[in-house]
């Protein structure tokens, strides 16, 4: 993995080296102009044609909601610009100049866009392979099969009068699994019922939720 920083007020060209400027029709706050982001991204083609086709991902409040089946759309490709958006926006006209898909990691607003687009990278840098230590625990993750993970637990077997599962001291990995299922399906139910609107259940979660269902 490589990444390159660039500075796009090395693409100003006033001597105050302004990205910024007062919006149309007034209102509170900058937007950052057009020609500085635009004429950057130009460089990046002009000096590397094969980032012409790249994809280019604005972090801005008011884009499309982060999740993991984005991250991992986007692990798949070679060559990824990200743009961190500031003050009070950025000119419209850029998306449709640079074809720039804006990306939210939340429902709330930062200073600017340097802290989502570092939390994209990192999620999208540990699905490559070789990244992490061991590749099974990605795929254990929340949200990487649209569940919430399952309980962790660790030594000592009892703690405070809280115990350890019995079934994660069995061995028997057949019944851990079955069992880390079912927790991590009820977990996601009760704590994120929206990830489950639109998934196709398999029939052992289904079961589980009628039981879970039943026993209420």
């Amino acid at each position: 993995v490589k990444i390159n920083i660039i500075d796009i007020r090395n693409f100003t060209k006033d001597k105050h080296k302004s990205v910024d400027d007062y919006s149309y029709g007034g209102g509170p706050g900058m937007v950052l102009k057009p020609e500085p982001i635009v004429e950057a991204v130009e460089d990046i083609y002009k000096k590397d044609p094969g980032w012409i086709n790249s994809k280019i991902i604005i972090a801005s409040a008011q884009g499309k909601l982060f999740n993991q089946e984005i991250a991992k759309e986007l692990s798949t490709r070679e060559k990824i610009i990200f743009i961190c958006g500031r003050y009070e926006g950025i000119d419209d006209r850029i998306h449709r100049l640079i074809k720039a898909e804006e990306i939210s990691i939340g429902d709330y607003v930062l200073t600017g866009g340097e802290i989502p687009v570092m939390v994209m990278i990192d999620v999208i840098i540990r699905m490559l392979p070789g990244v992490l230590g061991k590749e099974e625990s990605m795929r254990n993750d929340s949200f990487f099969d649209g569940l919430l993970d399952y309980p962790h637990f660790t030594r000592p077997e009892e703690y405070r009068g809280y115990k350890v599962p019995e079934i994660l001291l069995s061995g028997n990995h057949k019944k851990i699994e079955k069992w880390r299922r079912k927790q991590s399906l009820l977990r996601t139910m009760i704590r994120r019922p929206d990830l489950l609107i639109d998934r196709k259940f398999t029939k052992e979660e289904l079961k589980i939720i009628d039981d879970f269902k039943t026993s209420d």
